[in-house]
């Protein structure tokens, strides 16, 4: 049920039980600020089997990045009780930044949700500070939607993705 994606560099797979630790620095780290970061390792497994979880409530969900047979960050959708709608985010670990994998990862992601499901359009929610992801965003296609709910958080921009915009 969850799909192993291919791009030009990347694999998008399924998450394994080993990705575990990388994914608990990562969210452990300063880096994840933007992410309600930094967090604790119970809550960073909260979040990694909500990620796998996903796939079989919603028919999407969230995926490793791969690059070159390493382990790069995560990419996907996911639909929390407390988020308005479902949301594409994305994030590489030390080392992989810089490199446009984000923005290669999401394009996937958003190509496979679109070409898999009957949503019309996702959105991101994005930090007003987090300028990379805002950037990323607006490769992907994204609008700036000041019109839509975003979760609790002040400060919170939502970029509007659809079905069939480059």
């Amino acid at each position: 049920m969850i799909p192993t994606l291919h791009t030009e560099r990347l694999i998008l797979r399924p998450y394994l039980r080993s990705d575990f630790d990388a994914y608990a620095a990562f969210l452990g780290s300063d880096r994840a600020v933007h992410m309600d970061g930094p967090l604790n390792r119970d809550k960073a497994w909260t979040w990694f089997t909500n990620d796998i979880a996903t796939w079989p409530l919603y028919g999407f969900g969230t995926l490793a990045i791969e690059m070159d047979g390493q382990l790069a960050g995560g990419v996907g959708l996911v639909h929390p009780p407390h988020f308005p709608e479902p949301e594409c985010g994305w994030f590489v670990y030390d080392g992989f930044e810089g490199l446009g994998l984000a923005t290669e990862a999401a394009r996937a992601i958003l190509d496979h949700t679109f070409a898999t499901t009957d949503l019309v359009s996702v959105v991101s929610y994005i930090g007003e500070r987090n300028s990379a992801s805002i950037r990323v965003a607006e490769k992907l296609g994204g609008v700036l939607d000041p019109s839509a709910e975003a979760p609790e958080d002040e400060g919170t921009l939502v970029y509007r993705h659809r079905r069939g915009a480059a």
